[in-house]
């Protein structure tokens, strides 16, 4: 399993720290491991084994190995490893729910309280964002790539994932106009570098497609 560090991270700590915001960093990181913790126990009582561990900006990232044998199995038994996918898509805003449930009920200081749901209500949202490679974007490429297959499922949340960012990027304008906080800005940083790097990799399986397409109607 190999661990990585987007050096991202290291830039927006200086710009949280400077704008006296790096409490409120640390607690949503804190809680973005956990959120990924609980992708990884369902992952494991799943059967799925992960890949790699990437420390991001705003949390932490498992993915698993696509087994050969899981894959073949989803082609005769329908969408089973798909489902699998949804159902640990959904483990991670799961976790940040049941936090947010267990906070509510021990008796903790009421700002102590406040800023434990507050982030983790943050982190949940976020994730459910139908963004691809988000939870919210995993999730529904699941439910497309069952109803409709893998090269519709992918053409479709690419073009969902872009316009979700516009009407994200739009209402945020606004907030920052009035709020004035610089980690509003930095979330749609964040989100533009992932709808972008998920696009290229779009064009070029597209490509791919498209060629394999030529070659065999040829």
């Amino acid at each position: 399993m190999r661990f990585r560090i987007d050096l991202k991270i290291f830039i927006f700590m200086i710009l949280f720290y400077f704008t006296k915001q790096i409490e409120l960093y640390a607690f949503i990181m804190i809680f973005a491991l956990i959120h990924e913790l609980g992708h990884l126990i369902v992952g494991l009582l799943m059967g799925m084994k992960p890949e790699k561990i990437e420390l991001m900006p705003f949390g932490v990232t498992i993915s698993f190995k696509i087994n050969v044998k899981e894959y073949n199995r989803k082609i005769k038994k329908g969408n089973t490893f798909e489902i699998k996918k949804i159902i640990v898509a959904l483990a991670g805003p799961i976790t940040n729910f049941i936090i947010i449930l267990v906070t509510c009920n021990l008796n903790l200081e009421i700002i102590k309280s406040l800023i434990i749901i507050y982030t983790n209500f943050l982190i949940m949202v976020f994730n459910l964002l139908p963004i691809y490679p988000l939870d919210g974007g995993r999730i529904l490429k699941g439910i497309l790539h069952i109803n409709f297959g893998k090269i519709k499922s992918e053409k479709y949340i690419n073009n969902i994932s872009k316009i979700t960012l516009i009407i994200i990027m739009a209402i945020s304008s606004i907030l920052i106009l009035y709020i004035k906080n610089i980690s509003i800005f930095l979330i749609d940083v964040y989100l533009c570098y992932l709808v972008i790097k998920e696009d290229i990799k779009y064009k070029n399986i597209k490509s791919i497609y498209e060629k394999v397409l030529e070659n065999t109607t040829i």
